[in-house]
Formats: C-alpha cells, structure tokens, sequence
C-alpha cells in the first residue's frame, strides 16, 4: 500500500478541497486513512522510502480532518508544507549567533529587524510567517522538550511563543502578499485557532514523530501472534516480538510469545 501512498493521499487531499468549508470525513474516508496510517507499520523489519510530503500530509489529515472535524483546506495544506520545510534546521534556526552556531527565534530579534531593517528575510510578510512558523512548530513537535527547559528558565513559557505566535500571523495575514500568495485565509486561521493546531500538531508528534502509536503497535502484535497460532508460520512470531520489543511486552505477562519451539496448530 506505501508504494502507492502519494496517489493515495492526492485523493483524499482532492476530496478535502471539494468540500472545504465543511468536514467530509464519512465512514469510508475514516477507514483509508486509518488503512494508510496502519501500513506505515506492517512491515516493521523493512526500510521503506516514502515521499515525506505525503507523510506528513496524511498526519495532518488525520489529526486534523479526522480526529478534529477541521473544514479548511487551505491550513491542512499549508501545516503539511510547513512539517515539510522544517526538515532542514535552517528554517528553524533563521539567526547565528556570535560564534556562528544557530540561536533560537525571538520576537525580539524579529523587532530588531522591523526597527533596523531586514537583514535575513525579503520583506515584512515572510518575517513575521516564519515566526509563527517557528513558534507553531516549536510549541507544535517539541511540547516535552519545551516544557522541561520552560522549567528551567532557558526557554520561554509556552504562552510567549502562543501569544507572539498569534501576532505574527495576523501581521502577515494583513500584508499585501498575503493576497498575492493567496495565504490570506489560511493564515487568519492559524491566527485566530493557534492552539487547535497546536494541539494537533502535539499528537502527531506523540504517536508518528517523536514517539509511536501504541495502540496500533498492539494490535498489529496480536493479529501477527495469532496468525502464528493458526499457521505455524515461524515468521508472523518473530513479528510479533519485534512489536513486544516496541512496546517493552514483559515475556513473564506474555509467556506463549516468548516461548521455545514450533507451535503446533490444532486446525
């Protein structure tokens, strides 16, 4: 299924774009993208190499569309691009400091640049959209490691980059190419709902990026525990355990799984 997952993901992006506007999530929309989302771990033993463009595209889709009932096309669009973008530490990191190591994105620094003039974005609105590119990827992917160091005192608190985050996007949402870009809707949305994606941007990174779906890891170890029962097939057991080993199964809670020898089938 991953071999097709660009084709895949197009089409439920086109049907997202017919009914923008309005969730259209129906019951067969649901099922493909959890089919999609499931295939990512049948084959947990094999390197597949997938376009990240249409990862991430549908993770949004899923947090988002699925899980959220959200009705704009035009954001899903433009968090996929943005997942996308943030793959390079450059975008994230737009700053050096003086030793020519990267240094994080202050609002700050942004106001030193409106007062000084801009030295390291082309204009105004590329300024103030990637600020609240950073502060959503940031407070979006990063939620743990923010808060620990929030603790700390070497990190601002969440709501610095929540509330500088929001100013950033309405100022780009109000300048002249946020009309030429055609932006303009989607950035009044991260405006005005910074947290909802936040919030979803938080998930995708527990369950697909930082972390794994563990629910769906269990799942996929029992479907291959009893294919092995019902088989014999030494295989779907070794599968099963590369998923006890993901999800630290403890072999005296799961014994049969962890034991020597064939099984033998009684069908």
């Amino acid at each position: 299924m991953l071999a097709f997952l660009p084709e895949a993901v197009e089409k439920l992006r086109a049907h997202i774009r017919l009914h923008h506007g309005r969730n259209a999530a129906d019951v067969s929309f649901r099922r493909q993208v959890e089919e999609l989302i499931s295939s990512f771990y049948d084959d947990i033993d094999v390197i597949v190499q997938i376009p990240l463009r249409s990862f991430f595209q549908l993770l949004v889709i899923k947090a988002l569309y699925v899980d959220r009932a959200s009705t704009d096309a035009d954001v899903i669009d433009y968090l996929s691009d943005m997942l996308t973008r943030y793959l390079y530490a450059r975008e994230l990191f737009p700053f050096l400091g003086k030793g020519g190591g990267a240094r994080p994105f202050y609002f700050s620094y942004l106001l030193e640049e409106m007062q000084q003039g801009l030295r390291h974005f082309q204009n105004l609105f590329e300024a103030c959209r990637r600020y609240g590119d950073n502060a959503l990827f940031l407070t979006g992917i990063f939620p743990q490691f923010f808060r620990r160091r929030s603790r700390s005192g070497a990190f601002p608190e969440p709501s610095y980059y929540i509330s500088t985050g929001k100013s950033c996007y309405h100022m780009a949402a109000q300048h002249e190419l946020a009309q030429v870009t055609q932006l303009r809707p989607a950035l009044l949305q991260l405006a005005r709902h910074f947290e909802t994606y936040m919030l979803a941007l938080n998930d995708i990174s527990q369950r697909y990026i930082m972390g794994l779906d563990m629910n769906l890891l269990a799942d996929k170890m029992l479907d291959a525990f009893n294919l092995w029962r019902q088989t014999g097939d030494e295989h779907h057991l070794e599968k099963a355990r590369r998923y006890a080993a993901l999800l630290k199964v403890d072999s005296t809670r799961f014994p049969s799984l962890f034991q020597r020898g064939r099984y033998r089938s009684h069908n």
